[in-house]
């Protein structure tokens, strides 16, 4: 099977279970027609129901598609129904078997009521069986075609009875909806009057519910780690400028009043060294005197 396919199937069947309440295993009704027509195109039929449902299936089998069976004394596709459950439809004790539309119906809708009680899907070849289906709301059908099995579509019925169901749940919302804020309004007056009992203190509580705007954060590049950054290697050019800049400074003449004190500080150095000389030497001659 097809995924798009596949995906048509699952939707239908779950809109199916929300609407009518289809559960699994379903229920599959088969009839003479289609069992024979699987055994002729070597199609596995429980498979083939459970690969479309998508699901787990219980297929069934009414006792006049039994015996239509029989009567066509083919032992291969006689012993692969046997394998069903076996519907029983009470009209075993005729002489003749009903036709299948009149014993789907007989099973499916005894009273005419139009509707589908016990949620059968009805995988027939019989397009009599299914025009007659599709009047009634709740009926998937699924038929082989070149050993492709299909399941039609939601019938206009089906889909008349789905839409009302919605309309109905969407009205009860919007009727139950306004009591519920009205509710929830009340409780928050009598929540406020209990909390403050002066006109400070409601003015307070306004103050406060009041909820101040967040500031958005500005979007956009942020900076690079300086860390993470490589440095940018110099030019020669930029080292040739810097070059002279980074030289020794030439030595400066000195000045010939700078030469001259420097001068006579040596001088002063020299004379104070030969007193302090002079005053020790006299010092000693007069501890030895």
């Amino acid at each position: 099977m097809r995924g798009k396919r596949a995906k048509q199937y699952r939707k239908l069947m779950h809109q199916y279970a929300l609407t009518f309440g289809f559960r699994e295993p379903y229920q599959v009704l088969v009839d003479a027609e289609i069992v024979q027509d699987a055994m002729r195109m070597k199609i596995d039929l429980a498979t083939y129901l459970t690969n479309t449902l998508q699901g787990k299936v219980k297929p069934m089998i009414t006792q006049c598609s039994m015996r239509h069976l029989y009567a066509a004394k083919d032992q291969s596709v006689i012993s692969a129904a046997q394998a069903f459950e076996r519907r029983r439809c009470g009209h075993h004790t005729l002489d003749e078997p009903l036709s299948t539309l009149d014993c789907v119906r007989s099973v499916l809708d005894p009273k005419d009521s139009k509707t589908n009680k016990h949620r059968y899907v009805v995988a027939t070849q019989d397009q009599k069986v299914r025009a007659y289906l599709r009047q009634i709301p709740g009926v998937p059908l699924i038929y082989i075609n070149r050993s492709v099995m299909i399941m039609e579509p939601m019938a206009g019925a089906t889909e008349d009875v789905r839409d009302k169901a919605e309309n109905d749940k969407f009205r009860a919302g919007l009727k139950t909806r306004p009591s519920a804020t009205v509710a929830a309004a009340k409780r928050k007056r009598d929540d406020d009057g209990e909390g403050s009992s002066d006109g400070e203190g409601k003015e307070a509580g306004k103050e406060t519910t009041v909820a101040q705007p967040k500031k958005k954060k500005t979007k956009g590049p942020k900076a690079p780690n300086p860390l993470s950054v490589k440095k940018p290697k110099r030019r020669p050019d930029e080292k040739a400028k810097q070059a002279p800049a980074n030289k020794p400074k030439a030595n400066r003449v000195p000045s010939e009043g700078t030469s001259e004190e420097q001068a006579k500080r040596k001088r002063k150095r020299k004379n104070k060294t030969r007193a302090d000389g002079e005053a020790m030497e006299q010092a000693q001659i007069a501890q030895e005197a």
